[in-house]
Order: structure tokens, then sequence, then C-alpha cells
């Protein structure tokens, strides 16, 4: 069973922010090779952290929505866990789209 979830991922892209768009695309690559759908990507700015941790004081804030079996999920979370990239994730489980009146 799949459920539709949206992720927020924080992107340390410190002295390669001309590459954002080569990230973000190989994230959605890895997002596809679990077997997540993604139906969107919301490529935010770049924005200041609340507070400094090491020496990264910004992220680059992306959004997707995906719809993926749970242990597909674990397995995004856990990938990214360990990618220099993904400063920080977050997930929440979204409700299913409703259908359009007829």
């Amino acid at each position: 069973m799949q459920h539709r979830y949206e992720g927020l991922l924080i992107l340390n892209l410190k002295g390669k922010e001309d590459s954002a768009q080569k990230v973000i695309d190989r994230l959605e690559k890895e997002f596809t090779a679990e077997g997540a759908k993604v139906e969107s990507v919301q490529k935010m700015e770049q924005r200041h952290l609340s507070y400094v941790a090491g020496d990264l004081d910004s992220g680059f804030y992306v959004n997707f929505v995906f719809s993926a079996a749970p242990a597909a999920l674990d397995k995004i979370k856990a990938r990214f866990k360990l990618d220099g990239e993904v400063y920080r994730q977050q997930y929440a489980r979204l409700h299913a789209k409703q259908k359009a009146a007829a």
C-alpha cells in the first residue's frame, strides 16, 4: 500500500550553489529508484538556518510531494542520511487526494 508524503529536504550546497538543480535532479532519481512516484518538486531558495551547525549557516530548501510504500520511505531516509549534500530531512504523511466532484 502506498501513501502520499511531503518531504522537506535542506541541502548543504556550500561552495556549490550553482549546481542546485543537478543535486535536485539526482535526489528525484533516488526517490524513483526506491519505488516512489514523485508528484511535484518545489525548489525554494537558500535560507539562513536558525542556528549555525559547524561552518554551515544556510541551506537550500526543496519540497518533494510523492507516493511511496512505508518501507520505501524508510530506505529513502536511510539513503539520504548518508548523503553529504542532504543536511536535514523531514517527512509528513498527506491525506489522499480528493476526487473532483462530477
